[in-house]
């Protein structure tokens, strides 16, 4: 009797495949080239399978897709989720997402540079 295969649930099998010429990416690679510094600890990586920013070693904004994902104080955070489209990252589809970490969609693409340095700020402040 053969037994089905269980296999574990990954962060990075679940994030959406980057596609290379998509505008939100190219404006997250924009946005990722304005804020890596090394003199700032900051640089680009990657995280959940997607390109992301960390500062000290710690991530505060990744891409996901056609959006930017964001690690906000509470004040922000809440001030996002008023944002149409906004809300909050759950890589794995179940129980509440991941607390303080916000996803805003392309839609919201004026707001990304805002929300990246709020995102670097406070992960900044914590680190």
């Amino acid at each position: 009797m053969l037994l089905p295969r269980t296999r574990k649930r990954c962060y990075h099998t679940l994030m959406p495949k980057a596609v290379a010429s998509s505008p939100s990416q190219k404006l997250f690679d924009t946005i990722v080239k304005e804020f890596v510094s090394a003199d700032a600890g900051i640089k680009k990586s990657n995280a959940f399978g997607a390109p992301c920013l960390k500062v000290r070693g710690k991530i505060f904004a990744c891409w996901s897709g056609a959006s930017l994902v964001v690690k906000l104080d509470a004040e922000m955070f809440a001030k996002g989720m008023k944002l149409k489209g906004a809300h909050i990252f759950n890589p794995l589809g179940k129980g509440k997402g991941m607390t303080q970490w916000l996803v805003l969609p392309y839609a919201q693409r004026a707001k990304w540079r805002a929300y990246t340095q709020a995102a670097l700020d406070y992960v900044a402040s914590i680190t």
